[in-house]
Parts: structure tokens; sequence; C-alpha cells
């Protein structure tokens, strides 16, 4: 246990999980050394060295009382999270999901860790683990020389994964006359449908599969996230397969001649400009050259002004039911607590919430105080019991569903589906509710 006079967390990485386990920490009246390798050190991934930047996809998931990351959402909100805060506040048109302006995003993210007072902000590499109360958060992207010092430390082999960007689309390269707006099974036409008869799918099938992509060094191990599956990996395992997924027609009937196509690719607004939109689960590795001729096969796409090419590269992450806690500290090394992609989680939002109960937690061992789990009814509290409990055989990153808290069982007569999960979504929102109250640590971050 830290034994220093006054109180003190060291964050490793800002981002999702690294920014959110700063303000937790700081919020509970400890001193944080938060670090940060960008810009002195880039990643394969990132852009800027704002903190918090989002560069899979711009959406935190799905919203509504139905959604299991939508009461994750709401759990987050309840506890300040600077997050989901600044997610809503910078957010734009997508449907049901939680879609935000990257850059403002960020941008409000960044000034709110640095503009608190108990946070100090250090630039630079860091390669080993330091003493004291430590959070790990440097994400799916940490350093060799850190993720080496970590392995020989915990004495456990990483496990890793391949992850993958889609490509961004500037608006005004699309083909107005081909795409239309519509939302899947009528919800709010905040997407842009680019529809495919079968002529035009083999054409856009043929070059998937011409095209070259990225090809990893000997040593790296393919393993795809399956919830972040590359658009030509898809395309590998059958002609048909990305129909029944990123492209699947159902229910993107044209909304004026009624007309069902054979595919559909859908666009998403990626800034609250409108400026830029993205293409819907076409995560990839191609290389560039080849990732244009391919975006430039979709139908009104011909002309596509691609803005960020899509990226690939590797996820790392420790095997959590071996090696943490329910409270994301390390079993072996109590000081110690891992948050994020890092911890077995996979998401935006699942990152965010794994940072603020791991620097909620780091703070409290700092101050002498035992750590804490979220019930198991809520959404949080149910993701981190199946991080240090699921099966350690093949352990892959999991991010917020229905089927880590209990639910209403189904019974013939009784409520259905929609009904039972909207009765789980306030049971685990009330319990989170009542949690935090308890514990007294409730309390909105200023964004």
């Amino acid at each position: 246990m830290n034994t220093l006079r006054e109180p003190r967390v060291t964050v490793i990485g800002a981002g999702m999980a690294g920014s959110e386990a700063a303000l937790a920490a700081a919020r509970l009246g400890v001193r944080v050394d938060l670090h940060e390798q960008r810009p002195v050190r880039m990643t394969p991934a990132h852009h800027s060295d704002r903190f918090a930047e989002l560069v899979c996809s711009n959406s935190l998931g799905g919203e509504g009382r139905n959604n299991a990351k939508g009461l994750m959402q709401a759990e987050m909100l309840a506890a300040g999270g600077v997050v989901v805060g600044s997610a809503h506040a910078t957010r734009v048109p997508a449907g049901g999901a939680l879609a935000v302006d990257r850059e403002a995003f960020s941008e409000r993210v960044t000034a709110a860790v640095r503009a608190h007072p108990g946070v100090t902000v250090h630039v630079g590499e860091v390669t080993e683990v330091p003493d004291g109360v430590v959070v790990l958060a440097t994400g799916p992207l940490t350093s060799d020389a850190l993720a080496e010092h970590v392995r020989r430390r915990v004495g456990e082999d990483f496990l890793g994964f391949y992850d993958a960007a889609a490509p961004v689309i500037a608006y005004d390269s699309i083909d107005h006359d081909v795409a239309y707006r519509k939302g899947r099974y009528g919800q709010e036409a905040d997407y842009l449908n680019l529809p495919f008869d079968r002529a035009a799918y083999d054409r856009w099938y043929e070059a998937v599969a011409e095209a070259r992509s990225h090809v990893p060094h000997d040593w790296e191990k393919l393993e795809f996230f399956e919830g972040c599956m590359p658009i030509e990996e898809l395309a590998r395992r059958g002609r048909d397969t990305p129909r029944f997924g990123p492209l699947k027609p159902v229910g993107l009937e044209h909304p004026v001649t009624g007309e069902r196509f054979y595919a559909v690719a859908q666009l998403r607004q990626e800034d609250a400009a409108g400026r830029m939109w993205s293409l819907v689960g076409f995560q990839t590795g191609l290389k560039w050259g080849d990732q244009q001729t391919v975006v430039r096969t979709i139908p009104g796409l011909e002309e596509a002004e691609i803005v960020r090419y899509g990226v690939m590269h590797r996820n790392t992450y420790l095997c959590a039911p071996r090696l943490l806690e329910p409270h994301l500290a390390l079993r072996a090394e109590p000081d110690v607590f891992v948050a994020g992609v890092l911890a077995g989680t996979e998401g935006y939002l699942e990152s965010s919430a794994t940072g603020w109960l791991a620097g909620t937690n780091a703070a409290r061992r700092a101050l002498g105080q035992p750590p804490m789990v979220p019930p198991e009814a809520s959404m949080l509290g149910g993701l981190v019991r199946y991080l240090a409990s699921a099966n350690p055989e093949g352990f892959q990153p999991m991010n917020a569903n229905w089927g880590l808290v209990p639910v209403v069982p189904k019974t013939r007569g009784g409520p259905g589906k929609r009904e039972r999960r909207e009765i789980a979504y306030q049971h685990g929102l009330d319990a989170f509710v009542t949690w935090l109250e308890e514990l007294r640590v409730a309390g909105p971050v200023q964004v």
C-alpha cells in the first residue's frame, strides 16, 4: 500500500480509461500524475496529442432502456463520468446510438483533465510500472517496452488481437442521386444508404478479393475480435457473409420507391458539421491504394474522397481471469490496477467505465480504504465480475451485453424480450445509483 504522506496515484495512459481514471481519483482528493506518451511517441492509429482520441469508430454504442450499452451509459452519467458526459455534449445524429464529433469530444475531455487542479500531466513514454499506487490504462497499443515489463512482472503472456478502423468519406464527394437517407426498420433517418444490385455487389466483392491487405510480421498472429472484424476478413469467409453483416439490406427498402436491394452499405455522420461520414462496419487493413479502389466500387462512392483511411493495428490485453480481481487490481499486486482494453474490455464505453472504477479504487487504496465493486445487477458490476471469473482458456475481450446481468426469465405469457430488458435496465440502474449514494462517490465531473 502507498505509505506516502500525501495520497498519490499514477495513471499511465490518457485514453478513454486513463482520462476517466485520472479524474475519478482526483475527485476523491488524491494527487494524480497522468502520463501520456503522445506526441513524443505516436502510435499507428492516433493522429493527435489529445486525450481520449477515438480511432475505430465515433460511437459509444446504442442508447435506450432495452440496450445493454444504454444501461452502462446511464450508470456512467450517474457517476459523473467525463467520457459519457463529454459524448452527450458533442453528439452527432446516429439514430439510436451515442455518436460524437471526434475532435470536439477529445478536446472537451482533454480540457477537463488538464483543468483539474489535482491532476499533473506528464508527456513521454513510461517503460516500467513505477512504485506506489498505479493505474495501467495504456490501451490497445501499449508500447513494446512497457508491455514487456508488465509481461515479466505478472508472469503471464499478453493475449493479442487485431483491431481495424473504417474509412471516412467527404460528404460532398458522395453521389446523392444514389444515396438515400433512412434508418433500419423505420428508425430515424440518420444514415446514408448506398444500394447494390447483384451485379454491383459482384464487382465490389471481386475488388475486395483482389485487394492487398496489411501483412503482419511473422511473429504476429492474426486474432480478430468478432465485434470489429475487417471487411476483407468477412469477405474471405464467403461471398454472402458481408450481406449478412454490415451490408445487410433488411429494413432498408428505398423510402420513395419501396425497392428492395441485394445489399446496402451505410454511412454514419462523423462530425457535428456533417462534412465527414464513415462506412459502417467497414473496418479494414487494406493498403491505402487498394482501399480507395474498393470504396469507389460501392454505388454512390465512385468519386469518393477518403479523408481518413482505415488502419489495422494490434490490440494488447491481459488474461483478466487469471490476473485481475473484480475491483480491477492485480491479484498478486494490490497496488496495481488495470483498466480499459488492457483489462480485457472491448469498446470505448467499457474502457471509460473500467477506468472510472480503477481510478476510484486506486484512490481508495491510496487513502487506506477498501476497494469496491458495483452491484451484480449493474452493467459495470456484471462486466468486472466476468473479467475476473471467465474461463481463462481462449479468453477474449468483452463488451457490455445482457448476458452479464440477471434478467427476468422468459415465461409463457410473461413479458417479451424488450420488456424483460427494460426491467433489467431499471433494476440495474437503481442498484448502481443506490450503491453510489451509499458510498458517497456520486457527483458530476465538470466537463
